[in-house]
């Protein structure tokens, strides 16, 4: 299932003392400062290299490991290990799993095992772009997407590995013309240079044949998590319905008990961790056979609603805003200012939250934990190539349904005026076939033959003080076309339909405006005076 990474043999030698393995595709990195591994994730990101071999090419070279030979991670941890039994197991102490980090690379991981790592609120995520990195080279001579050992094994193994080959290729054929498509289209500025502009055609082709590709394409995740945040991961995991996921997890759990062993020992434990997977997994299946009895199956899609919809939200969220706002500042219970508040006039309940707001920069400059106080609950059907970049924001409430073609999917306009239509239109076709043919023996599985432009639906709900971050954060110009549509119609609802204008107002960084000519162009600018001015 997995491509193993080879090295030489002072290669291995240098990476023994960083990283817990050398040849899976789970790994912790260990004797590293917090700096090297946070900027080691960061550069991983944007990078088609695997985390070792990346710290090989561009990292190894930049520290000084001469003293780090004789290093060994396991030093102390028995007399540690004992301590914490002490504290946790027998006193109960859940905090102090909270204290204890572990940085993990997980590569090679299916699209839809992505979502899966991603889901928990309170660990640190970075996934490896599909606007940086050309998903047409190989991995092992093969072309990189995950290969489900119960399809392989079936009928339908042949099928699988031809439809979801043809499905690369297209996406490879498409992407020189998509690029030459656009160098056409939007010729370098004089003032750039010929990287920068490079730079920002490839992002924008990458961006807009992304959807070619199906949920079974492999990425990588970077994980910094606590040992509590771990534990619920691998809990989740282990009853989870995907075959991928729960074998993931045992790699998971096998190198994060190299690093912090105690932290995870509850989840071998009869009544503790097993008995807290078998609960998920159980009421998951009542849960479905219940839906299934009470409200079927889909056979044929809804019918047509917007991309985005404001399902629910507090009509008096203004008021209790401002009560909020001014709370820290009187004297009074929160009843009796709320009364006041509501006889204000509307210019001075705008005045509060003006005042409140402040004189914002940038968008990094957030207002209080007042704004979290209004909610809106969003009902969302957009592509999942956009759904796996809203998905990240884990601090609201999330939920998706089962990925599946009878939604339809999104072609970008600029495949029809490359001249692309035809081939895009025959990628989809092929998908939803394949999708088709494996979801009577394989229902959790046939997700991976899913192309990324195919629609999902999912709900989200959050405060204003989340929807402020998401809304100024994914409406920016150098976002992707699909998640800039669902952050402005959100923007546009909480302003009209909710009514809440002063709220729309506070977030003064929303971006209405239409599509730019090359989204990443002005932060590929930026990059380059930065690293001018480095030198």
């Amino acid at each position: 299932m997995y491509v193993a990474e080879s090295f030489t043999d002072s290669e291995a030698e240098i990476l023994r003392r960083y990283f817990t393995n050398l040849d899976q595709p789970v790994f912790a990195l260990v004797n590293l400062p917090e700096v090297v591994k946070g900027a080691l994730f960061a550069r991983y990101s944007r990078s088609a290299k695997s985390l070792r071999r990346l710290f090989l090419d561009e990292f190894v070279g930049e520290l000084d490991v001469s003293g780090d030979l004789g290093v060994d991670a396991t030093i102390g941890l028995r007399r540690a290990e004992e301590l914490y039994d002490r504290v946790f197991l027998e006193y109960g102490d859940d905090s102090v799993a909270q204290l204890g980090g572990v940085h993990l690379a997980c590569e090679q991981a299916s699209n839809v095992l992505t979502k899966v790592l991603e889901w928990g609120r309170l660990m640190s995520y970075l996934e490896q772009s599909t606007r940086y990195v050309a998903y047409d080279a190989r991995l092992g001579g093969r072309y990189r997407y995950y290969r489900d050992p119960d399809i392989l094994g079936s009928g339908l193994g042949t099928k699988y590995v031809a439809d979801l080959d043809g499905m690369f290729e297209s996406y490879s054929g498409a992407l020189p013309v998509m690029n030459e498509h656009f160098r056409r289209r939007f010729p370098k500025a004089p003032g750039d240079s010929d990287f920068v502009h490079r730079q920002a055609v490839r992002a924008k082709s990458f961006d807009s044949i992304r959807g070619m590709l199906p949920a079974a394409a492999l990425s990588n995740v970077g994980i910094y998590g606590s040992g509590q945040g771990y534990e619920n991961l691998l809990l989740r995991m282990r009853a989870h319905l995907l075959p991928e996921v729960r074998a993931y997890a045992d790699m998971m759990l096998a190198e994060l008990r190299k690093v912090i062993p105690s932290f995870l020992k509850r989840l071998d434990i009869e009544d503790r961790g097993v008995a807290w997977s078998r609960y998920l997994r159980a009421t998951a299946d009542s849960m479905q056979a219940l839906a299934h009895e009470l409200i079927g199956e889909a056979t044929e899609p809804i019918e047509q609603t917007p991309a985005v919809r404001l399902l629910d939200f507090d009509p008096d969220g203004e008021v209790k805003l401002v009560s909020s706002a001014l709370y820290s500042y009187v004297d009074l219970p929160e009843d009796r200012l709320r009364a006041r508040v509501e006889k204000m006039s509307t210019a001075d309940r705008l005045r509060v939250l003006l005042t409140y707001a402040g004189d914002r920069g940038n968008r990094r400059h957030k207002p209080g934990r007042a704004l979290e106080t209004p909610y809106y609950r969003f009902d969302v059907l957009c592509d999942y190539g956009a759904f796996r970049d809203l998905q990240r924001h884990r601090m609201l409430t999330i939920e998706w349904q089962r990925l599946n073609p009878i939604h339809g999917y999104s072609m970008p306009e600029a495949v029809e005026a490359a001249g692309l239509e035809g081939l895009f239109a025959d990628t989809m076709a092929r998908s939803a076939e394949l999708h088709d043919a494996l979801v009577e023996h394989f229902p959790n599985q046939a997700a991976y033959a899913v192309a990324l432009a195919y629609r999902i639906r999912f709900v989200m709900q959050m405060n204003a003080r989340e929807a402020m971050h998401l809304i100024e954060l994914r409406s920016s110009t150098q976002g992707h076309p699909a998640y800039r549509h669902v952050a402005q119609e959100m923007h546009r609802l909480i302003e009209n339909t909710a009514g809440h204008r002063a709220i729309a107002g506070m977030m003064s960084f929303a971006d209405r405006s239409s599509e730019p000519e090359l989204e990443r162009l002005a932060a590929e600018r930026r990059a380059a005076t930065r690293r001018r001015s480095a030198v």
